[in-house]
């Protein structure tokens, strides 16, 4: 991968969690893609929220800093309906926001877990 790329991935990733953080998303984490087999992106963002009131003000907020920061839309995203776990996809980085029950039951973590982790403090 080349640097350029890398650094763009690291702070949409960044900026992503910084969207999760300020409307005080629930165990947020951050998994590495970049060195795993099969991946179509190179991280998966990972939080959930208390209610789905929560779970659409954090893809907001992650949208709008992004938008501000970034300058960049998802490309795709899907799950408003419902709000029990939206998606946002800008390509390099996805964003997934769960209500903790589904967050649980689809366990993304655990899927990819031969990937590195980071989980991100909670700011109070």
């Amino acid at each position: 991968m080349n640097q350029e790329k890398n650094a763009a991935s690291v702070l949409l990733k960044e900026t992503i969690i910084e969207g999760m953080t300020d409307l005080k998303a629930k165990d947020v984490v951050c998994i590495d893609l970049r060195e795993t087999d099969g991946a179509v992106t190179d991280f998966f963002v990972i939080c959930h929220g208390d209610s789905s009131t929560h779970i659409e003000g954090i893809a907001n907020s992650v949208r709008k800093v992004v938008s501000k920061e970034l300058g960049q839309k998802p490309w795709h995203h899907e799950g408003k309906q419902s709000a029990d776990w939206i998606l946002l996809d800008y390509v390099d980085v996805v964003a997934h926001v769960f209500h903790k029950e589904a967050r649980e039951f689809y366990d993304l973590e655990g899927l990819w877990a031969d990937a590195p982790v980071e989980r991100i403090e909670e700011v109070n």
